[in-house]
């Protein structure tokens, strides 16, 4: 049996109703917990949200919406992505969690990153050019919280960014003494092996470009384990997608809501405007996981046999991308793309048994994106 798992993951991007206006937050939010118990009756084994605080995105406290799920639900395992841990408190978020955690019965999970996004900061009033050290502080004192956590002993941390914690334990505890805890990684080697040291399985954000090139951190963070003594642990990739019933379709429905979240960030971060050209290269041999449930399907089984790793999310959403488009999005991922997924893997699998040069999975369409309408 496949021992890989697949996510969705959402930031609550705002979507539009039928006259183009913008719908309210509380709306968006409503939308999500919707889109998560399809996606658990779908069949999808994770469901993540990210944090965000701008008004674009609907979800500034994941937790809350999570726990929401928590009680529509009863098998998927529910998890941020990410926790912006560098602006927040680490004794709150393992709180935060851990409640999560006993709602859910075990299916609390936490992704904990610097953040992409630095709204964070001044709105809880953290210095950026403290980025660096707030992050690795708070995430030393949160490890030293899971250790008090499974051995039942007192936490004592001192850093320069925060209060001390002297001789202090943390509830609620957990049932089993653990609480599943990610490392997410954009693009740098210092954060790979931070992962590692601390011992945190790795989720690699692919936004852009081959995934192939992520192959070294995988490689170095396998490395750095084993050079530590830790035992091998799971590796995940976070990348964007969208799911039609033809590549057409698929692409037709991203390719607006795409460019227009595309170019919104990139105008604040100093890139120049995105095209169709860029979007059709991101599908063909990207970071952008569009098309028919078998396009897909061979395409997600093509990069996990590449990299090597147990995990896979996709960010369903994707800026005013409509909620009727990302539920039938999130369907056929559920019902149609994970199973041939793991049909292929399986596949591969026997052929590694057998000994026999494996020939990675190609796309229906031989792996060349469809050109858009108009």
């Amino acid at each position: 049996m496949s021992t890989h798992t697949f996510g969705l993951e959402t930031f609550g991007d705002v979507t539009r109703d039928s006259a183009g206006q913008s719908l309210p937050h509380a709306r968006v939010i409503r939308d999500v917990v919707e889109e998560a118990v399809l996606a658990e009756e779908s069949g999808v084994d994770h469901f993540g949200i990210g944090e965000h605080h701008r008004a674009d995105f609907a979800v500034s406290s994941p937790e809350m919406v999570l726990a929401t799920i928590a009680g529509r639900t009863s098998r998927i395992t529910l998890g941020s992505a990410v926790t912006v841990l560098s602006s927040d408190d680490p004794v709150r978020v393992f709180q935060r969690f851990s409640t999560l955690n006993a709602t859910s019965n075990g299916r609390a999970e936490v992704v904990l990153g610097r953040g992409s996004f630095t709204e964070s900061f001044p709105l809880f009033g953290f210095p950026l050019d403290q980025y660096e050290t707030l992050f690795e502080e708070r995430l030393e004192l949160y490890a030293a919280i899971l250790e008090s956590d499974r051995s039942m002993m007192p936490v004592s941390w001192q850093g320069s960014t925060r209060a001390p914690v002297d001789r202090q334990r943390v509830f609620p505890s957990t049932e089993t003494g653990s609480l599943t805890t990610w490392i997410g990684v954009g693009g740098s080697p210092q954060s790979v092996v931070r992962a590692a040291t601390y011992g945190f399985p790795l989720m690699l954000a692919i936004i852009g470009g081959d995934p192939r090139r992520f192959a070294p951190f995988v490689r170095l963070y396998r490395q750095t384990l084993a050079q530590l003594g830790k035992a091998t642990l799971p590796i995940g990739i976070h990348s964007h997608g969208c799911i039609a019933e033809t590549d057409r379709e698929a692409q037709d429905a991203l390719w607006p809501a795409w460019r227009e979240m595309r170019d919104r960030i990139g105008r604040e971060r100093g890139w120049p405007p995105t095209s169709e050209r860029e979007f059709q290269h991101e599908i063909e041999a990207g970071s952008l996981y569009v098309g028919a449930p078998d396009t897909v399907a061979r395409r997600i089984a093509d990069t996990l046999l590449a990299m090597g790793v147990q995990r896979f999310d996709m960010k369903y959403s994707a800026g005013p991308l409509s909620h009727a488009h990302m539920r039938r999005s999130i369907a056929l991922y559920g019902t149609e793309v994970i199973p041939r997924v793991r049909a292929h893997l399986a596949a591969a699998q026997q052929v590694e048994d057998a000994g026999l040069p494996h020939v990675a999975p190609r796309a229906a369409n031989g792996g060349v994106a469809l050109p858009l309408v108009g």
